[in-house]
Parts: structure tokens; C-alpha cells; sequence
């Protein structure tokens, strides 16, 4: 006998509406009020959860943080596969760019909690990609990932722009030229579904 799946708490309730609404419309364009609404309660009952929307802001961050799926593959498909999996989310009709990002623009860099969730989320990437690298024995690991998140940062920049999946893949070429150059041998590119995800996400 399966067991039902437990309700979902009041408090992951605002959560996710919060993190639905700053991440599609922006943080400052949403109010404590208009979160309220959409979830069906009243302000006073959110604050009782959320004391302040800068809390309420910083659980949303730090709800976004997450960590690289452990896997078995080799270390340097983990690293190519990174961008195989932002093309998926530039495909998606959802996408919006990187929320870290996205809040230190709109809150500006003042905000010391939110610039300093965002630099951890950041600096975690960059020692994901180093992590992998010192399995490789690279010679310079800390470097090499740093590029690697450049690469990351530019194709999500690209992608708002120009409204182009594909970008991904281009970071993933400029990625695997960076291995080649470090003496890792990877593969050659195979040719990627950029046109089925660019039509899925003007369908």
C-alpha cells in the first residue's frame, strides 16, 4: 500500500508562489501583498512565516541553490554535460537567466545578503568545475574553472539576448577547446538537437 503524499505546508506554499512570481516577473515588481493574494491568505498570515520580505527573498535564493547531480561519468563528460543541461533550460518557455544574478541587478550590490548568496552559489560552481579538474590533473585547475564559469555566465547572458538555445552549445565547444589546450582528450562534438529546442520554445 502506497502512502499518500503528504500536504504541503503554508510555508512551502508562499515559498513557492514567491519563487514563481520574483523568478518570472522580478523581485522588486512583486509585493509581500500580491504573494498573499495568489497563495489566498493575508499578509499578516505570510508575515507569520515570513517576518519581512528580505527574509522572504533570501529563502527564495537559497531554495535556488542547488548542487550538481552526483554522477559515475568521467570527469570531463560531467564538465561538457554541464551545458547540454543549460540548453534544456534556454529551451524552456520558463527561462528567465540566473535568479542569483538576476537579484544582485535588481536589489543592486548594497544588498549584502543577497550579493552574498549569490557569490556562494557561484564560487560552489566554480569548485564543481575545479573539483573535476583536479581528478583530470590539469595544471591549473583553479584557473580552468574559473574560465569554465565564465563560459556558463556568458551563454545565459547570450541566451537572454538573442533568445537562442544554441548559445549553450557554442559554450560547450569554447569549453572543450579550453580541456583540449589542457591536455584532456574529449571528444568531438556530436550534432545536437539546437533547432528541435529553439522551435520548442517558440512553440
Amino acid at each position: 500500500m502506497t502512502s499518500r503524499p503528504a500536504k504541503q505546508s503554508m510555508k512551502e506554499r508562499i515559498l513557492e508562489t514567491a519563487d514563481r512570481l520574483f523568478y518570472q516577473r522580478g523581485i522588486r515588481a512583486i509585493g509581500v501583498d500580491t504573494i498573499a493574494a495568489e497563495v489566498g491568505i493575508s499578509k499578516r498570515t505570510l508575515y507569520n512565516h515570513f517576518p519581512s520580505k528580505d527574509e522572504l527573498i533570501a529563502t527564495y535564493l537559497e531554495r535556488r541553490f542547488r548542487q550538481a547531480p552526483p554522477s559515475d561519468k568521467p570527469p570531463a563528460e560531467q564538465i561538457l554535460g554541464t551545458f547540454d543541461r543549460l540548453e534544456r533550460g534556454f529551451a524552456s518557455k520558463g527561462f528567465r537567466g540566473c535568479p542569483f544574478v538576476n537579484a544582485v541587478a535588481e536589489l543592486g550590490s548594497e544588498d549584502q545578503s543577497v550579493k552574498k548568496i549569490a557569490i556562494a552559489f557561484k564560487e560552489s560552481r566554480r569548485i564543481w568545475f575545479r573539483d573535476l579538474l583536479l581528478q583530470l590533473e590539469v595544471q591549473d585547475p583553479e584557473g580552468l574553472a574559473t574560465q569554465l564559469t565564465l563560459l556558463v555566465d556568458g551563454s545565459i547572458a547570450q541566451d537572454l539576448v538573442r533568445d537562442d538555445p544554441s548559445m549553450a552549445r557554442a559554450a560547450k565547444e569554447a569549453a572543450r577547446v579550453l580541456l583540449r589546450n589542457a591536455g584532456i582528450e574529449v571528444g568531438d562534438q556530436i550534432p545536437g538537437n539546437g533547432q528541435q529546442l529553439a522551435r520548442k520554445r517558440a512553440s
